[in-house]
């Protein structure tokens, strides 16, 4: 009796046909980041629990609910919820804090959560994000919400709208905090059970509860920008101006907390209203207590994460452009042994160049092969047998235009197919936007 082994619930297969999607997002995310100055790390899939503990807070939903926790003899380990605690670690336990500031690093990984899977939410999802440590200034902020802006125009998302706050500090939120459990005390007992113990330890998590009832008490709550010192209104208020500066639109929403707990001052979102509930495509901010909270020095940092399929989400729905998948240049249709072997050595010149190039490795009969090359559209045909062998020369097919040309199967073969590959493509080709998008695609894959 056969097995039904199924993926994990929450979980997605990125096949073949739509892998090209995804190399457009991270291309272009690398490409932006590298712009910037920023530079990739790769950290760990699996960091201590007490990382996430001391970073991204206990009365978070992600550390009560939803991580992913293993114990492998005495020591237990957290598949990562998100990137920024990670990548802080390894940055101070490799040193990269003691060499010139700011460093500016990018990341591209898979993250962990234990929720209920819908459209836009996935229990292992991807994200690029990043991080910039040494900068205490607005002009910092307003610069990695300008990359976040600029990734998204360049994977041409429209519709997309910047929402802005800040949480202050702690000496604000203390002050802050008093208010919001004087306002919550009135309706202890209509929170759900998690936010009346959150309203003892953290009260401004209260604000990010799912549960509809806690959402509506929670609509009519003090801001926390009636509460700001004067340090931390000074850095919003620049923030808003060097943004205006850059041309980027936003609204400030007092009401975005994120849903981290070592978020300080700058806050912001990404949002679209394309996808249904999940519409945050980008949340960051800054984090200035972070690094001294897991024992390095008072580094100031801030940064992103970008949630790579709900990205992919918008941009299928409103028609975005991707990458060109790569297809085989030239399918060799063999008859017998000798023509196999040929197209096999033919196959290996081309692939030296950058060629995609196949042939029949099925025992197909001709008419076959052919309907193969078709399937898989094949730019190129060309059919070897004892007769194209004997001559050393061969018809060589255009497959869109059915147009043949003869070509030598010298020592010079790769010239040759230059030559035929070229000519046939530009007058295919007219258009000036087509054909870079075309080069483009050659040159990716």
């Amino acid at each position: 009796m056969a097995i039904n082994i199924k993926r994990p619930n929450g979980t997605e297969d990125v096949l073949p046909s739509d892998v090209h999607k995804w190399h457009t997002v991270e291309k272009i995310a690398r490409d932006t980041a590298e712009t910037f100055g920023f530079s990739e790390i790769r950290v760990p899939t699996f960091e201590n629990t007490d990382l996430f503990l001391r970073s991204v807070g206990e009365t978070t939903d992600v550390v009560q609910k939803e991580m992913y926790t293993v114990k492998a003899k005495e020591t237990e380990f957290t598949l990562r919820p998100e990137g920024t605690a990670g990548t802080i670690r390894a940055m101070l336990q490799n040193g990269l804090l003691n060499e010139a500031l700011p460093q500016r690093v990018y990341y591209l990984l898979s993250c962990f959560r234990h929720e209920r899977p819908q459209a836009g939410r996935l229990r292992e999802f991807h994200q690029f994000g990043l991080e910039m440590a040494g900068s205490a200034s607005p002009a910092a902020d307003a610069e990695v919400i300008s990359l976040a802006k600029t990734l998204l125009d360049r994977l041409e998302l429209k519709n997309i709208k910047l929402f802005i706050n800040s949480i202050g500090c702690p000496k604000c939120r203390a002050e802050y905090h008093k208010a919001l459990r004087t306002y919550f005390e009135a309706r202890k007992d209509e929170l759900c059970e998690t936010c009346q113990d959150r309203l003892v330890k953290n009260p401004m998590r209260i604000l990010d509860c799912k549960s509809p009832i806690c959402q509506e008490i929670g609509k009519d709550a003090p801001i926390i920008l009636d509460y700001l010192c004067e340090e931390c209104s000074s850095h919003f208020e620049s923030l808003k101006k060097y943004l205006t500066a850059l041309g980027i639109e936003f609204s400030v929403n007092p009401k975005i907390v994120r849903g981290l707990d070592y978020y300080t001052k700058t806050v912001f979102e990404f949002v679209t209203t394309e996808i249904g509930a999940q519409g945050t495509v980008c949340g960051g901010g800054r984090y200035d207590g972070l690094i001294e909270q897991l024992g390095g020095q008072k580094v100031p940092a801030l940064g992103f994460g970008m949630g790579i399929e709900r990205l992919l989400l918008v941009m299928e729905k409103q028609g975005c452009p991707f990458v060109i998948p790569k297809k085989c240049d030239i399918y060799f249709a063999t008859m017998g042994d000798a023509a196999l072997e040929k197209a096999m050595e033919l196959s290996h010149q081309l692939r030296e160049y950058g060629y995609y190039a196949e042939f029949d490795l099925m025992g197909r009969g001709l008419k076959a092969q052919m309907k193969y090359a078709n399937k898989i559209g094949a730019s190129f045909t060309l059919v070897l047998g004892d007769n194209e062998l004997s001559e050393g020369k061969a018809k060589i097919k255009e497959m869109e235009s059915g147009e043949e040309t003869e070509i030598l199967l010298n020592d010079k073969f790769v010239g040759n197919f230059d030559g035929v590959y070229f000519d046939k493509i530009m007058n295919v080709i007219e258009d000036d936007e087509a054909m870079a998008a075309f080069m483009n695609g050659k040159e990716n894959n």
